[in-house]
């Protein structure tokens, strides 16, 4: 059985409340099933989402909303992010081993 994580959003928001994604670039940092991303990425201008964990990345990719279509999810780690050109606004490390 695996855990439940923030069933009241309760996390997404304070994180929406104490942090401004409208039109940033985003890099979320262990992003997992992505739950946490779905909250936000509507209104980031992109959002690259990270995790090692490739089960959690075809979840992620498999739940993505019709609607959403601005979010890159890769298998990366967070101490090798894999964007070197890219300038993030909003980095989102949140509930990550």
């Amino acid at each position: 059985m695996s855990p439940i994580s923030d069933p009241e959003k309760a996390e997404s928001k304070h994180l929406l409340a104490a942090t401004q994604f409208f039109g940033k670039k985003v890099l979320e940092i262990g992003c997992g099933k992505a739950n946490l991303t779905w909250q936000y990425a509507n209104i980031a201008q992109k959002v690259y989402g990270i995790d090692p964990s490739l089960t959690d990345l075809r979840k992620a990719k498999s739940d993505q909303p019709a609607s959403i279509s601005n979010v890159l999810i890769s298998q990366a780690i967070g101490e090798a992010i894999p964007f070197t050109s890219c300038i993030f606004e909003v980095a989102v490390f949140s509930s990550s081993l």
